[in-house]
This record gives C-alpha cells, structure tokens and sequence, in this order.
C-alpha cells in the first residue's frame, strides 16, 4: 500500500499560519497528512488528480480546498499538461479558530465550515472565481496582523458560499457534524472515547440525565440518526482508517474497533460502504499505488516557491 507521509510543517506554536506560494509545472509531492488545516488553492491544474481521504476527483481550471487537520490528501500529474500552475498554500492551527469563538452565534456559518472541513470541503468554479481576489489579497497585505485579519475574512466569505461540497465519506473520516447542543457533544466525545467498549443506552442515559427513551428519541431528533447508527458509523470510521493506515487483519480490526463478531462487521461495512472491508483495503490500494511518488521526491514541494512566509 502506498505511504502516506507525515509531514512536519514549519508552524511554531506562537504562529498564526503558514503561506506558500508557487508556480510549478508538476504535481509530485506524496500522499501526506499533517496535524494543521490546509487552505489550497490551484489555477491552471486541468486534469490533475486530487485525494483527500477516500476521495479521489479530477481538477478544473481552479481547485479550492479546506482540508481538515490529520487528513491524508495529495495531488497527482495524471493528465494534467499545464506549465504554469499556480498554486498558493496556507496551514494553519485548529486552534486559530477555537471552539469558545466558534459557538458565538455571529460564527454559524463559519462553525459548520470547519465541522465540514474534517472532510475536506471543495469549493466550485464559481465560488473559486468570486473568492480569488480575496485570495490573492492575503499574499500583498503586509505580514502581521492584517494579513490575519484577511485570512479570517476569507475563511468566513467561504462559510457564506453554498457552491462547495464535502470529500472523504463519514465513515471514513468519521467525524460528523454535530447540532449545538451540550447533551448530544457529551455523549458523543464518550463514545468518542469507549468506542471499542460495549456502551449501553442506560449509561449514555444516565450521563444526561434523561430516560433512556426520552434519550433515544432526543438524540435522533438532534443528529438524525439513531443512536446504534452513530455508534456503528464511529466504529466503521475507526475501522476504515485502520484498514488504510495499519497492516492489522480484518479479524483484529473487527474486534478492536468495538464489534462482537466479524460477520456482523462485514455485514454493517458492506451495507455502508458498499464493499468488504478487504475489498475497501484492496481498491484503496489500488486506487493510489503507482500513482505517487515515492518519499525522494518530497524536496520537490519547495522547488518552484516563489513565495513563502510564516505569520
């Protein structure tokens, strides 16, 4: 299975973010991931290949992305044939936009961007024009404070837009959006946390003070599943990351992510995914060997900077 790298940014803690831009004419760098968010926009990438978790779309004449922190994504060459792609790059940390300021009701649209963006979140051809000059603006203000300020305002004309749409799968992220509501985002960070455990409905209950069947119909009506589907759709999500990032059997995976027998876990993956877990590992891998570079080439990324700056 191919690599996926991870990748130190140059990001101190007492940075605000980190702006690269290039023009180049090749898509090399591998498969990575990283523990900041990603702001990426791309012109003149016609025909390039871009992966951000289990998908995989072909790049138009512009490419917008917000790429949530930890997930893996990379862009291929495939049939691109531009010269002069231009390509400007800014990472960031979750906590430039923190929770506590995230649930100030001026934030809505903002707050359900980031949630989105545990996904990757790719921005259509005419938002990508519309919000191109307010890209570019971030690269001519001054380094400093305003040029913060700028990145705040993109981010937030980009939660107003509604041509976009989200990438990677939920069970394959499994993170899902989740409503304003303290009961629901405490249940959710326990089973967040006892996931691999047997959890009843009477302790998660109990852990809001409610019946269990005040609970069960509460929490449905909040998220819009049932409670054994958000606890199954968190185990695939563990499940479907272990069959790409690790080389654990199916049987230890079944097991260690929270099901009692792996018959039931096949059959649960399969009607969620539409596929075995083998047969996920198996057209995951095939989908991105022999289409990245190998870790040599990692120095490539740098080659064609015509700009990099650390805010």
């Amino acid at each position: 299975m191919s690599e996926v790298i991870t990748e130190i940014t140059p990001l101190a803690e007492k940075d605000c973010f980190y702006l690269a831009e290039r023009v180049k004419d090749k898509f090399n760098y591998p498969l990575h991931r990283h523990n900041e968010l990603e702001l990426n926009f791309i012109e003149n990438g016609n025909g390039a290949r871009r992966i951000v978790g289990d998908n995989i779309e072909i790049l138009d004449k512009y490419d917008l992305v917000l790429i949530g922190a930890g997930l893996e994504h990379g862009w291929e060459q495939h049939e691109c044939k531009m010269k002069n792609v231009h390509e400007l790059m800014i990472q960031f940390p979750a906590d430039l936009l923190s929770d506590s300021l995230l649930r100030k009701n001026q934030m809505d649209s903002l707050r359900h961007l980031m949630e989105n963006a545990k996904r990757g979140v790719s921005f259509g051809q005419d938002a990508c024009r519309l919000l191109r000059e307010r890209i570019q603006e971030i690269t001519t203000t001054k380094a400093g404070f305003y040029r913060v300020i700028k990145l705040y305002e993109l981010l937030y004309e980009m939660s107003l837009q509604k041509d976009y749409h989200v990438l990677s799968s939920n069970p394959f992220s499994y993170t899902t959006p989740l409503p304003d509501s303290r009961r629901v985002r405490k249940v959710a960070e326990y089973i967040e946390k006892h996931f691999q455990d047997d959890i009843r409905l009477n302790e998660l209950a109990d852990l809001v003070s409610m019946t269990p069947t005040s609970f069960s119909r509460f929490f449905k009506l909040r998220t819009g599943k049932s409670l054994s589907d958000y606890l199954i759709d968190v185990r695939l999500g563990h499940a479907t990351r272990k069959l790409v990032d690790s080389t654990m059997s199916i049987v230890e995976i079944c097991y260690d992510c929270g099901f009692n027998n792996v018959s039931n876990f096949n059959r649960m993956f399969k009607k969620k995914k539409k596929c075995t877990p083998s047969q996920f590992r198996e057209n995951y891998k095939n989908r991105l060997d022999g289409n990245l570079v190998n870790e040599s080439s990692i120095s490539d990324k740098d080659k064609y900077h015509k700009k990099k700056e650390i805010v």
